[in-house]
């Protein structure tokens, strides 16, 4: 037992006996600085060396795509006719179906127009708003009411905001301070209160009202 204790105590005097490690500190001073100046020129120069650009490649069968380019619930449009006279589209919802399109879909749509004599109210259900144009297509009923008792009630209608004229392709009836009238189709300046009327034009006149 004692010579065994003496064998391991003069082995770990061997091993730490000054100069034993002399040669892997000298190498360690060295190499250490070393790798430490090498990371951080890494750091310096990263930032400088990465691209902001980002590449990925989509599949587009998995991609979902946007079948409505923008909706609008109580939407409204603003512009001006070729006179300078103001006009206002409001609407329940709007819907633009892309942006190469300049057609909006528009639900319960109120059309306001100034007219030289007062102003003008155009009612539908839906239309399309062409922005480009400034025109609106009415697919159904649409009506249209003007100070000093003007209305005028028909079908399927052309609504040229700049020229301030209508042209309805459906049955027509209206009343004007002469009276009342109907027709297949008619063609109407509603700034100069003109209606030109196409097929079955009937007018029926009132003295009290011409007068």
């Amino acid at each position: 037992m004692p010579e065994t204790v003496a064998r391991f105590r003069t082995a770990r005097e061997i091993w730490a006996a000054p100069g034993s490690h002399d040669r892997l500190v000298a190498t360690m001073r060295v190499a250490l600085p070393m790798a430490i100046g090498v990371l951080a020129a890494f750091l310096v120069m990263a930032p400088l060396t990465a691209s902001g650009d980002v590449s990925f490649v989509l599949d587009k069968n998995k991609v979902e795509v946007a079948k409505e380019r923008l909706r609008i619930q109580s939407a409204q449009y603003r512009g001006q006719d070729a006179k300078g006279q103001p006009f206002v589209i409001d609407a329940g919802s709007a819907v633009q179906r892309s942006s190469a399109e300049p057609i909006v879909q528009l639900q319960d749509l109120a059309a306001g127009i100034r007219l030289s004599d007062g102003p003008a109210r155009l009612t539908a259900p839906r239309g399309r708003y062409d922005m480009d144009k400034e025109q609106v297509r009415v697919d159904g009923p649409i009506a249209v009411e003007a100070a000093g008792g003007y209305r005028l009630d028909t079908s399927d209608a052309v609504v040229d905001l700049q020229t301030r004229r209508l042209t309805g392709t459906g049955a027509v009836t209206g009343r004007a301070r002469q009276g009342t009238f109907s027709g297949d189709s008619m063609r109407a300046d509603l700034e100069s209160r003109t209606v030109t009327l196409d097929g079955n034009a009937r007018l029926r006149i009132v003295p009290r009202g011409a007068r």
